[in-house]
């Protein structure tokens, strides 16, 4: 029976409540809560396949793992805390979940656009510094209808598509800006270019991979070409958006507002005038936490472990079958 070694399990089970029998069903699986990098290469000794989840594995590190290591699985759809290059050279698959959270993070991006639409979260501060006047005067924040606005969707994968989904049935029209542009089968959505997403819409929703081309694909030009009533959402990857350029924007009111699930770097620093912006909802990364989205990756998970071990591998990112 192949060894499996889970080096954070803590990042997945932070509450205890996730039941693993699926993986150890198909393997010897021993769990860590969380490990430093000279536990790593400690703990992958004479074992066979690797699970982490958003955790760094560098070059320096993969260069040390025995070879008794094959496959390395990132429990979460985004691999690019992976060097997949090295892993390559030492013959170590990796693998990713892909389609584990598509609902929870979907639904977490309407539960922002919802939110914003109504100033929801602006209400609830004043009220906190019992202040009354939305009660007492006339209503001293924006609160507008979802239909017939329109929602910039950069990138097609699977959570941009559910999120076009829900999109469409609030009213909403849609432009996309995709690597692929393929023919929805609806008038209310278009592909068009960065630009023409960027200068059109009221939200724009981030849902493209970390990779060195989206790299602070969003910058100060790029915001700088955002309606100043619009606002920006991103429950991608921290580093696509350029946070100090963000804050500047924020703070000089380029834009309206922003919501982000994902910073640069995570967790951010105590300071972050991100923490402290009426315009902004910030939230630790929970698109993926909600207990049903964890327990069916640990699914999926064994899907894929339960496929290589076969010689059929499933979600392999690095070319290594």
């Amino acid at each position: 029976m192949k060894n499996t070694v889970i080096l954070n399990s803590a990042k997945l089970d932070f509450d205890n409540k996730l039941d693993f029998s699926s993986l150890s069903n198909l393997t010897t699986v021993t769990k860590y809560d969380a490990s430093s990098n000279d536990e790593i290469l400690e703990r992958v000794q004479g074992q066979h396949i690797v699970i982490t989840k958003e955790m760094p594995v560098g070059r320096d590190l993969i260069s040390k793992f025995p070879s008794s290591v094959e496959l390395i699985c990132e429990a979460g759809t985004g691999f690019n805390n992976i060097d997949i290059a090295a892993a390559k050279e030492k013959n170590i698959a990796v693998c990713n979940v892909p389609s584990y959270s598509t609902e929870a993070v979907a639904q977490l991006v309407i539960t922002f656009i919802l939110n914003q639409s109504s100033s929801l979260i602006q209400q609830q501060r004043m009220l906190q510094e019992k202040n009354f006047d939305n009660f007492t005067k006339y209503l001293q924040v924006p609160h507008f209808e979802l239909q017939g606005k329109t929602l910039g969707v950069i990138g097609a994968g699977s959570i941009g598509k559910e999120v076009i989904k829900i999109a469409l049935t609030l009213g909403m029209n849609i432009l996309v800006y995709s690597r692929t542009s393929k023919p929805w089968g609806e008038d209310r959505v278009q592909f068009v270019s960065l630009e023409e997403l960027l200068t059109q819409s009221d939200f724009v929703s981030i849902h493209c991979p970390l990779t060195p081309e989206t790299r602070h694909l969003i910058n100060k030009d790029k915001l700088k070409q955002m309606k100043p009533t619009a606002f920006l959402i991103n429950t991608s990857r921290g580093p696509i958006i350029h946070e100090i350029d963000l804050v500047e924007a924020l703070q000089q009111g380029i834009i309206a507002g922003a919501a982000l699930d994902v910073q640069d770097p995570e967790p951010p620093a105590l300071d972050n005038p991100l923490f402290f912006m009426d315009n902004v909802i910030l939230t630790p990364h929970i698109g993926w936490r909600r207990l049903e989205s964890r327990q069916r990756l640990i699914g999926l998970m064994a899907e894929n472990i339960e496929s290589f071990i076969q010689g059929k591998p499933l979600n392999i990112v690095n070319g290594v079958l």
